[in-house]
């Protein structure tokens, strides 16, 4: 096999005079265009271009605001002393809709009887407050 001789050193670095500067002719320095001219590197990794799935209309999506047992049993003194609840004997009364909560959930437990006004629960929910002695009134 024949020997290399050596190149001596150049301006141009052996791709001529305009191709060598800069990073023009390699398509970008690192991973730029690599939607384009360096495809192969990100073959296997599945799909990283452009936009994913849709997003729902705003008029379909409702949040709702949703509140524990917990935090009433919690709350419940404050919001007597405030007013926004009322307690009749050992029943405590208090309109959830009215302070802005659309549905009830069931993590926590309840000591007190409580009467709630709500518009939806969960069935958990309504099987403690029940078992408790109280009430969820559908507003």
């Amino acid at each position: 096999m024949p020997k290399r001789k050596a190149l001596k050193p150049s301006r141009t670095r052996g791709r001529g005079h305009k191709k060598g500067r800069g990073a023009g002719l390699r398509g970008g320095r690192g991973n730029a265009g690599c939607h384009k001219t360096k495809r192969i590197m990100y073959e296997r990794v599945g799909r990283v271009w452009g936009a994913h799935g849709f997003k729902r209309p705003q008029s379909v999506v409702s949040a709702n605001n949703s509140i524990n047992l917990k935090t009433i049993e919690e709350n419940c003194n404050s919001w007597i002393a405030d007013g926004v609840a009322t307690k009749k004997g050992k029943t405590i009364s208090v309109d959830l809709i009215e302070m802005g909560y659309d549905k009830l959930l069931g993590s926590g437990s309840t000591k007190q009887t409580y009467k709630l006004t709500i518009s939806s629960a969960s069935a958990k929910a309504v099987e403690k407050i029940e078992a408790a002695g109280g009430e969820i009134i559908n507003g």
